[in-house]
């Protein structure tokens, strides 16, 4: 059984038994034939603390958020259901929002890997890396990527404080990253990424909505303990204070939105 805790019930009676489904018949054997102690200590960096907002969060309701496997095996069907009306669709905005031919590209909270996969196929001479701080997630987005054939390097790292030296990316990307986070830690992840880029470099980011996420189902049937700071906040005033210019945000599908901008050195 998923552990799911204060859930609407929509989440429930429809979306938990979903994916009680798909993990009980798991059709690819992902579940059952992986030995997740052992996988999970190949991507656990042991300098890692979780944020207290991170490690004592029930994202989407499942208790332990994602530091727990049902986050990897639930995130995929949640994100499907979701980005209408076509994840691909919705993620391929980001990418066409780039306006470089990136050389070094950093994911940002990349999950599962959906959209890490998807900038090394679009850029395929590019250096891709994605960072996360779940190692259940970053599981996944390996299996995903060895699936694909593909070289992508995965690291645990707090986006706020990441490893890289500065100036070290010509893209950084995040995919819906910021609703899951407090509006000072949002911010924070923005300046971190302002640091990780080179001069001309972009960013490119997608998430809800603000505009229209705090009238929408979306907000009460799923359990985001921060999407209200989200909802309240704006995208375009972090990227300005984290020193960004060239700030444009618009609207995709009604509920999704695309931000992009750019470093300058001054």
């Amino acid at each position: 059984m998923l552990a799911v805790i204060q859930c609407h019930p929509i989440v429930r009676k429809v979306i938990v038994p979903a994916l009680e489904s798909i993990a009980q018949s798991d059709p690819l054997g992902w579940y059952r034939n992986r030995n997740w102690h052992q996988e999970y200590e190949k991507f656990a960096n042991p300098c890692i603390s979780y944020p207290e907002y991170y490690k004592n969060s029930n994202f989407h309701g499942i208790q332990g958020g994602y530091l727990c496997v049902e986050a990897a095996m639930s995130y995929d069907p949640i994100s499907q259901w979701l980005l209408l009306p076509s994840e691909t669709l919705i993620r391929r905005c980001l990418i066409n929002s780039v306006q470089r031919q990136p050389k070094r590209i950093l994911d940002i909270g990349c999950g599962t890997g959906s959209m890490t996969v998807m900038l090394k196929q679009t850029f395929p001479n590019a250096e891709v890396i994605g960072i996360d701080l779940s190692p259940y997630m970053l599981t996944r987005a390996a299996e995903k990527t060895i699936q694909k054939k593909l070289s992508i390097h995965y690291y645990q790292q707090n986006a706020e404080a990441t490893l890289f030296p500065d100036s070290s990316f010509d893209l950084v990307t995040l995919s819906l990253v910021l609703h899951e986070t407090p509006a000072d830690v949002s911010q924070n992840v923005l300046q971190e990424a302002h640091r990780l880029l080179s001069d001309r470099g972009e960013i490119a980011i997608l998430n809800g909505n603000q505009q229209n996420l705090q009238k929408h189902w979306v907000h009460s049937v799923f359990e985001e303990p921060y999407i209200g700071d989200y909802a309240a906040g704006c995208i375009d005033r972090w990227l300005a204070f984290a020193g960004f210019q060239s700030i444009q945000t618009h609207s995709i599908w009604r509920m999704q939105q695309i931000s992009h901008a750019v470093k300058v050195n001054q």
